[in-house]
């Protein structure tokens, strides 16, 4: 498996992003086009599928993302206070409250080494989410995000 680090840990979903979307956008395309050249009545039809097609591929990415992410979001917490109170034999509820969501999961890509010290710079200096992952010395892969 490639080494994953700051420049490619995104994720693609292929039947999502290259299958599902693109055809979507082609038949949006394509009811604009039927749209603009149409006269009459059939033009508020085209009209309607082009945004019957707009509402499902919206629906399709936010329940996607929704419940996935939601249940990962909650996963990826449990690690980082697992991991805190290993490195260092704290909780870490008192610093998790101070941090944003940004914030806790970009921190999960830090190795315990480092984990301590970045949740702790990230207090004081108010680090943002991309700048705690440009922070991290050895990225720790997360090959099982969604």
């Amino acid at each position: 498996m490639k080494e994953q680090n700051y420049k490619n840990h995104i994720r693609w979903y292929p039947p999502h992003h290259f299958i599902f979307y693109p055809v979507m956008l082609v038949l949006m395309g394509l009811c604009g086009m039927h749209a603009y050249y149409e006269h009459g009545s059939n033009r508020y039809l085209w009209i309607a599928v082009g945004i019957g097609f707009a509402c499902l591929t919206w629906v399709a990415f936010m329940l996607r993302q929704h419940y996935a992410l939601t249940l990962q979001n909650r996963l990826v917490l449990q690690e980082l206070r697992y991991r805190y109170f290993v490195t260092t034999g704290k909780r870490f509820e008192p610093i998790e409250d101070q941090l944003t969501d940004g914030q806790l999961f970009a921190l999960r890509f830090a190795p315990d080494d480092e984990l301590p010290a970045l949740a702790d710079r990230a207090l004081k200096e108010n680090l943002s989410g991309d700048a705690i992952k440009k922070a991290i010395i050895n990225w720790k892969p997360d090959h099982r995000r969604v």
